[in-house]
């Protein structure tokens, strides 16, 4: 990075980046592939680390033995991680530049902890995929690629590092993109926009500007593709608010006061709406809303808000509201792909709690079809699935959610299978 940006940057005040939009990356790659070194090269490149930090850094290096900043400690924040040099927990990283704001999630490399990168890549919008220049593609690589597909994330970065101990061969980077579109081929990712840089996080090359080791490399450093970056709006067409509170004062002033509070899981209500309450199908009309006991004319996704109907409704926790005009799915019954997440095997007849979003119901795994073999993305018949397995299942609710498939809609589609004994998260699922 050039002083003149540095400067530039420097001269950004905070009020102004409120007014910019957010881009929401996940990061990913086998374990040692340099994520965290890699973003805390970013924050480094672009003064986002505070002079307490750098301080830390430059004493934890020193005491190392390093002839350099190790910019990993910028990250890896429990004490496990800096004791083993590894990331374990997800973190959510900020930093700006002056066009833009960045929300990065810095998500573990390791086999076990697959789940977590489930965790960090749910919300992103464009995906980093580290590959060590030295390996190539590797297993984890192609799991995190087809989770990618899985959570429907649009922009991929491919950014090809360690080039520093390849003696930044061009040849290597060539045979590595050649892989990788190969692979995106066989798998047919449905994509807007990929991307391949390589990099060295360590040294700095080719992450916020232009390597002179590799000046075989013509086009943008890996912070001048995620600052053009389109971001996506994530408003949904279903209009669907879950319940997560009913509201009765029971006051004098609040006699008959009966609100339905929850934020808006996606789309928007307006006064005056018809409505419809699942799993009751009872019919109404939208009377008032209110936001932090203020009334307004509307309200849309994300939004935490609270509705009053015209009519007297039972309605309670887990309910959802929805436009009568939406055609949303109602049943018993889902198809799924599900990332199994803990050591006990899924198997068919296993109870667990499904919980999307509000709406949490018992349910019963009915079969189990297949897994997914990663290296050749073929399905391979199968009776259960084990930790870190991706496969596609039928399960059986208890009663009645609301509910559209993955692609349409994320809020809608996108589950959690709970442990009845443990109460941990022993699998996501997303609808088909």
């Amino acid at each position: 990075m050039t002083n003149d940006q540095k400067v530039q940057w420097k001269n950004v005040k905070k009020s102004d980046t409120f007014n910019m939009d957010i881009l929401k990356i996940a990061t990913a790659g086998s374990v040692d592939d340099g994520k965290s070194t890699l973003i805390g090269r970013l924050l480094y490149e672009t003064d986002s680390l505070k002079s307490d930090q750098l301080e830390h850094i430059k004493v934890k290096s020193e005491s190392r033995g390093f002839d350099y900043l190790d910019l990993s400690l910028a990250t890896d924040g429990l004490l496990t991680e800096r004791e083993q040099g590894i990331t374990i927990d997800v973190s959510h990283i900020f930093f700006s530049t002056p066009t833009r704001r960045f929300i990065i999630a810095d998500s573990p490399g390791h086999v076990e902890y697959t789940r977590n990168m489930v965790t960090g890549a749910s919300t992103a919008q464009a995906s980093i995929l580290l590959l060590d220049a030295r390996k190539g593609m590797v297993e984890q690589t192609r799991r995190h690629l087809y989770i990618n597909r899985l959570l429907g994330i649009q922009h991929l970065v491919f950014a090809i590092n360690k080039m520093d101990l390849v003696d930044f061969d061009q040849n290597r980077y060539e045979e590595i993109k050649k892989q990788i579109e190969s692979w995106l081929q066989s798998a047919s990712m449905d994509v807007k926009t990929i991307d391949f840089v390589p990099i060295s996080a360590l040294l700095g090359d080719n992450v916020t500007s232009a390597s002179e080791q590799m000046s075989w490399y013509h086009s943008s450093t890996l912070l001048e593709i995620l600052e053009k970056l389109p971001t996506i709006s994530s408003l949904q067409e279903d209009n669907v608010l879950q319940v997560q509170h009913v509201l009765r004062p029971k006051t004098e002033q609040h006699h008959d006061y009966r609100g339905f509070a929850g934020k808006v899981n996606s789309g928007s209500f307006q006064v005056g709406d018809k409505i419809l309450v699942y799993p009751s199908g009872r019919s109404s009309q939208i009377k008032s809303i209110e936001k932090y006991g203020v009334p307004v004319g509307k309200t849309k996704e994300g939004e935490s808000t609270t509705i009053l109907l015209e009519d007297e409704i039972d309605i309670s926790r887990g309910n959802s509201i929805v436009s009568a005009e939406n055609d949303l799915q109602v049943s018993k019954q889902l198809r799924a792909e599900v990332c199994w997440m803990q050591d006990t095997n899924l198997i068919p007849g296993a109870k667990y709690w499904l919980q999307l979003g509000i709406q949490k119901v018992q349910i019963k795994i009915k079969s189990i079809s297949h897994r997914l073999e990663l290296e050749n993305l073929q399905p391979e018949p199968t009776s259960s699935l084990g930790l870190n397995d991706i496969g596609a299942i039928e399960l059986i609710t208890a009663q009645e959610i609301v509910h559209q498939p993955f692609h349409k809609n994320k809020g809608l589609g996108a589950f959690i299978l709970i442990d009845f004994l443990t109460n941990n998260t022993a699998g996501v699922g997303f609808i088909r």
